[in-house]
């Protein structure tokens, strides 16, 4: 079965690579700036109004860094129109900024870092059924890109907060709000930023993107909460073919094009293997508990009793069949292989002599090594006549890569019994009486790698119950979220940081 996880947050960025090669059929990209900077009243901080805010703000880019400064600017002066102190940090890219806001605490406990990316991966607006960057509310919904990812959950975080300030309230620690640019690719993310503020490596806990709220199968219920301890590891890899170059009139047997396109089939019927971590069974376990699916139950169970690797590889299958969301709990499983990226070809009178695919795959920590991965992939396009090889930031070989990765698979998750964790789990018992709320592993991979190297507990979460077509959605077409859920998230974040204050 070829593995269909949804494409999620960007490889190149997280594996520190420059710009990739072009699509062949790229998406039209967005334009720099929108024609007129979005108002907004800084005394306003509904949280569904600074969620709207935020989307008309074009910050997409396709990998070299987005126009981050207008939204930088009006979030700046929300914070400061509430007495909450600012910086924006300016990237060598123009208009491409870092904004933080720093509430100042009583400091008995060290500060709690918000890192909420500003920037957005691009848009192909023919495919959307309203304006990605219109913010338009239909039938319940906010559309736009970023409701989810993470632009919705920026505001949820910042209303809380805001709200709490209005109130009068005093936190026992610094809160620091990062509204980071380049998380969705380019060279001037959070590793770059904490080299110019290294102070914002002192910090007691990171809190960012990550945990879904799953909704039953009706799409509003809710079922599960989660709050994401542990990211998965990406990887870039390049299949690259060779061949003649000739007139496109004499068709020859050693196409570069078919060659790499036959070994993207055969990576496509590749399944790593099924491996169930300690954190990823407990979570399975809870789903088990709290789904009214009484077949996705049983399912679930088998895979949780299962012996062997076949029986194993067989209930995972089952898993995927019955979930209600198949990809997401698919990721959860094993590592995946994605196919994201091909360039080949230049003119339709010229057979090339040279095509290539890009693969973005993602490494379950404890599960498959990122080297048994990438030795599958070799293995099974070893008869297709191409070269395999990990794509890697300027000057660092494959090997110093490989051996990165290992290192950061070891990593174990962000413990559970913090003082961050727990506040999250009482308010969650709080918004959302009954219903299980769990430490999860983000199928994805967030910009909180700094501080996970430095054993520093990097924590995620998208505060708002979500569905199967929402999470689909995110990095696709037609990106929303409930209005309802998005207020019902910001009241769970304002529980959560109450608990921090004195």
């Amino acid at each position: 079965m070829a593995s269909r996880p949804v494409s999620r947050r960007g490889f190149l960025q997280a594996t520190g690579v420059g710009l990739a090669a072009p699509a062949l059929t790229p998406p039209a990209p967005a334009a720099a700036t929108p024609a007129a900077a979005p108002s907004h009243d800084p005394r306003d901080i509904d949280v569904v109004s600074l969620a709207r805010t935020m989307i008309r703000f074009d910050t997409s880019h396709q990998g070299q860094g987005g126009v981050t400064l207008p939204h930088a600017r009006a979030l700046q002066a929300v914070w400061e129109a509430h007495g909450v102190g600012t910086t924006i940090v300016p990237t060598p890219k123009p208009d491409n900024v870092h904004l933080i806001a720093r509430i100042p605490g009583t400091r008995a406990k060290p500060p709690l870092l918000l890192l909420g990316h500003s920037d957005v991966v691009p848009v192909e607006r023919e495919n959307w059924r309203h304006d990605p960057f219109g913010a338009e509310i239909v039938d319940g919904e906010l559309w736009g890109r970023g409701a989810i990812d993470m632009k919705g959950a920026n505001a949820s975080f910042m209303a809380a907060l805001l709200r709490l300030v209005r109130e009068g309230a005093r936190f026992d620690r610094d809160i620091v709000f990062v509204s980071d640019a380049d998380e969705e690719g380019g060279p001037h993310g959070t590793s770059w930023l904490v080299q110019q503020k290294p102070d914002l490596l002192q910090v007691g806990a990171v809190l960012t993107e990550g945990g879904w709220q799953l909704a039953q199968r009706d799409g509003r219920t809710p079922m599960l909460l989660s709050m994401t301890c542990l990211d998965r590891l990406p990887m870039v890899v390049r299949l690259t073919a060779r061949g003649t170059a000739t007139h496109s009139s004499r068709p020859m047997p050693d196409s570069a094009i078919l060659r790499v396109n036959r070994a993207v089939t055969r990576v496509a019927e590749c399944q790593p293997e099924v491996v169930l971590t300690p954190l990823n069974r407990a979570y399975f376990e809870a789903l088990a508990g709290a789904t009214h699916d009484h077949a996705f139950a049983q399912a679930i169970r088998l895979l949780l009793r299962s012996h062997s690797a076949q029986q194993t590889e067989r209930a995972a299958r089952l898993v995927v069949e019955r979930s209600p969301y198949p990809w997401l709990h698919n990721g959860l499983m094993r590592a995946t292989i994605s196919q994201v990226i091909q360039d080949g070809g230049y003119k339709t009178n010229v057979i090339p002599s040279r095509a290539s695919a890009q693969l973005g795959v993602r490494v379950v920590p404890g599960g498959e090594r990122p080297t048994r991965v990438l030795d599958r992939i070799r293995e099974a396009v070893e008869d297709q006549g191409v070269e395999v090889g990990l794509v890697t930031p300027s000057g660092v070989s494959e090997d110093q890569l490989l051996a990165g990765l290992e290192e950061r698979w070891a990593i174990g998750p962000s413990p559970s019994d913090t003082d961050v964790f727990t506040a999250w789990r009482t308010a969650a018992s709080e918004v959302f009486p009954g219903v299980p709320a769990v430490p999860a592993m983000f199928e994805a991979t967030t910009s909180g790698l700094p501080w996970r190297r430095r054993d520093i507990p990097v924590y995620g979460i998208y505060p708002y119950v979500v569905d199967n077509a929402s999470i689909t959605s995110m990095h696709g077409n037609d990106e929303r979220v409930r209005v309802d859920a998005l207020r019902q998230g910001c009241e769970l974040m304002y529980r959560m940081f109450r608990r921090m204050t004195v």
